[in-house]
């Protein structure tokens, strides 16, 4: 036997199952020849009797502290704009790095030396994908005056592309320059 054919069988002593026979007006041997809609007529029967919740009824009566606040939206257009919104990046991240793709799948040789680098050197860094966001692709290159991605801020400075980082990493001053900043622990 299937759990199709099984389910009228377990359900039988069931309140819901009760319910529904005498809801419908169906005969039990009705209600087990309709084996296999008794899972969706359930669902639906428990559907009919649930309250529903309404996002503008929560929205209503919440207190302005605990309602959802959205930004206004950047215009990407307006260089000003954006560089205002490279600036505000590297101010709230204290490590961030401006990369072609993810630290999990980096979409460019470069970008996935300088994530290898950061993880060896076990810092946290938060990162941003230019590849999504075009604007902000030019846009960190005129803010930094850096020609190439991926860029490295730490502590709000700018401190180089992939070739400074990695050879900052085989010195050892890139350590000490997390250690002096107390972003490694």
């Amino acid at each position: 036997l299937t759990v199709g054919q099984n389910l009228p069988k377990l359900l039988t002593g069931s309140k819901k199952f009760q319910a529904l026979l005498r809801e419908d007006g169906r005969t039990k041997s009705e209600m087990f020849a309709l084996r296999r809609t008794i899972p969706r007529q359930l669902c639906l029967a428990v559907k009919k009797n649930r309250p529903q919740a309404s996002a503008a009824r929560w929205l209503s009566d919440s207190h302005d502290d605990f309602k959802p606040k959205q930004k206004k939206p950047i215009d990407l257009g307006d260089e000003a704009a954006v560089q205002e919104l490279v600036a505000t990046h590297v101010k709230e991240h204290p490590v961030l790095l401006y990369m072609k793709g993810t630290p999990s799948a980096p979409q460019c040789g470069f970008s996935m030396q300088v994530v290898r680098v950061l993880h060896a050197v076990g810092v946290e860094f938060s990162s941003i994908n230019v590849l999504e966001h075009p604007e902000i692709r030019e846009g960190i290159k005129k803010y930094s005056e850096w020609p190439t991605i991926p860029q490295l801020y730490v502590d709000g400075e700018f401190v180089g592309g992939c070739d400074i980082v990695t050879a900052q990493y085989q010195s050892g001053e890139l350590k000490e320059l997390l250690e002096e900043k107390k972003m490694l622990e």
